[in-house]
């Protein structure tokens, strides 16, 4: 069954009820105007860097939460083209970008907690079949070191969660192999299925503690995905696990996309305590609840669920998405809207997508293949917007605040007149100094720009035009020194 636009239509609640924010396009004078998109230039061939995925901002208001922004940038039609986990900050000038192989996939960086300390965390892989892929967690330190590596223990972790808990575990999902009987959908008696699992992995032991397994629980005739809409010769996904989310008691809350269902698992016994939305909710679906092949569904506070929900089937678009969170009450077994948000261009995703709270109230949103990622005011105003190149997607954004300093020092890299200064995941860094002399004991500073992104170009003013040596030194916001490079020979000179 496919829902149609009237879902949207809701009727005049009161305000302590229910906010629908859908908010008029707006091309104002805060969007960037043609020829003065805000981006910090290529990478040079020299620093041994490719380009960092482009993003573009269209609008950026004040109220902004602050941090810089996670994604995982990629096309997903060129793989070779240099795509990998990415920082960026609000003017979309990219700080840190580690561009994965040729052929593999970056998914689900964040800031995390591991072992009390503050980290950076991103699955990474090939893509396995349709939508699903195998891997291994990543974690790395403030100064970007790989730290620990975290892997499923039945089958490889897949793309779609991964997430540490407080306890020095990792929540993944995993896509195994299974054979059931699919007449039930038009398939064959022995047919090949994916399951939908969670495994709770120990980080420091690789442990496998806990698993939780769909087919377990959901049987296949309760999908929404047709038998004959599978990729020929692919195992029949039809659950499609793709977030999993824990509350205060340790019960789990797993999405399953093809069922267009979440689901609430209790932790010691493993059953479902209740389900929410697709052919066999536990509750009605009160006025606006209902959603359709959803991402990202966590907890937002007692007994409310926040979620990206895509508002389309079978893979066709042309239905709204949005961000909704939806009150459960277990007891009375209602369902209530509480908001929503939209984006003003009544953006389409089939796939992806995910909503982030921010800690000043605002909800940061990837809106995955529209290639767009926004942030919204906590009474839905859109406070920030950018763009990906055509083509171009990232499966979530998150936004955290980050302090990093690599352990590599800069680089200073010669091209022509132009001095390129390099610190690939510095935080902080206001300003470059470039000295230039004609040998280490006699350089002096000759010029001072500002930080451009991770690879900022100086040019060599004309009077260090015979210098045989350079370096370029980081500046704080206070003029303190951060770093900086070994002298450079300027070849030829």
């Amino acid at each position: 069954m496919l829902f149609s636009n009237a879902r949207w239509a809701l009727p005049a609640i009161g305000a302590a009820t229910i906010l629908t924010v859908v908010l008029a396009h707006d091309a104002g004078a805060d969007r960037a105007r043609p020829g003065h998109a805000v981006r910090a230039g290529a990478f040079s061939p020299a620093s041994g860097l490719p380009p960092a995925p482009k993003v573009t901002v269209l609008r950026s208001r004040p109220g902004t939460a602050p941090g810089l922004f996670f994604t995982t940038p990629q096309n997903p039609t060129d793989l070779a083209v240099p795509h990998g986990p990415t920082i960026t900050d609000g003017k979309g000038r990219p700080v840190w970008f580690r561009p994965v192989p040729a052929g593999e996939i970056a998914t689900d960086l964040r800031v995390q907690t591991y072992q009390g300390r503050r980290v950076i965390t991103w699955w990474q892989g090939r893509l396995v079949d349709v939508g699903s892929g195998g891997g291994v967690g990543y974690i790395a330190d403030e100064n970007y070191r790989v730290i620990a590596t975290v892997k499923g223990s039945s089958s490889p972790a897949d793309l779609h969660e991964f997430r540490l808990t407080s306890r020095g575990t990792a929540l993944l999902t995993l896509y195994p192999r299974a054979t059931r009987d699919l007449t039930a959908v038009g398939g064959p008696k022995d047919g090949t299925v994916f399951d939908g699992v969670v495994e709770e992995i120990d980080i420091a032991t690789g442990r496998p503690l806990w698993r939780w397994s769909a087919l377990d629980h959901v049987p296949v005739a309760q999908t929404d995905l047709p038998y004959a809409a599978r990729p020929d010769g692919a195992p029949y996904d039809y659950f499609h696990i793709n977030s999993v989310d824990e509350d205060a008691e340790g019960d789990l809350l797993v999405s399953g996309r093809f069922v267009s269902t979440i689901f609430k698992i209790d932790r010691r016994t493993g059953e479902i305590e209740w389900r929410l939305g697709g052919r066999r909710s536990s509750f009605p679906l009160g006025i606006g609840v209902r959603f359709s092949w959803q991402h990202d569904a966590q907890w937002a506070g007692k007994n409310t669920i926040k979620l990206f929900d895509n508002g389309c089937l079978f893979l066709w678009d042309g239905y709204e998405s949005r961000v909704a969170w939806i009150k459960v009450d277990p007891e009375r077994k209602t369902t209530r809207l509480v908001k929503q948000v939209t984006h003003p261009e009544h953006l389409s995703s089939i796939q992806e997508g995910n909503a982030q709270s921010l800690p000043n109230g605002n909800t940061a949103v990837s809106w995955g293949p529209a290639g767009r990622i926004s942030e919204f005011s906590q009474g839905g105003g859109l406070l920030f917007d950018a763009a990906l190149d055509k083509d171009w997607s990232t499966y979530r954004m998150f936004r955290f605040p980050w302090h990093a300093k690599p352990e590599s020092p800069p680089t200073a890299v010669v091209q022509g007149e132009t001095v390129h200064a390099v610190w690939n995941g510095a935080t902080g860094v206001a300003r470059w100094r470039l000295y230039a002399g004609s040998a280490q004991s006699s350089m002096k500073p000759v010029a001072d720009t500002a930080w451009n992104g991770l690879d900022t170009g100086i040019p060599l003013p004309p009077s260090a035009a015979d210098a045989s040596l350079v370096k370029v030194e980081a500046l704080d916001a206070q003029g303190e020194p951060m770093g900086s490079s070994n002298p450079t020979p300027r070849i030829g000179r």
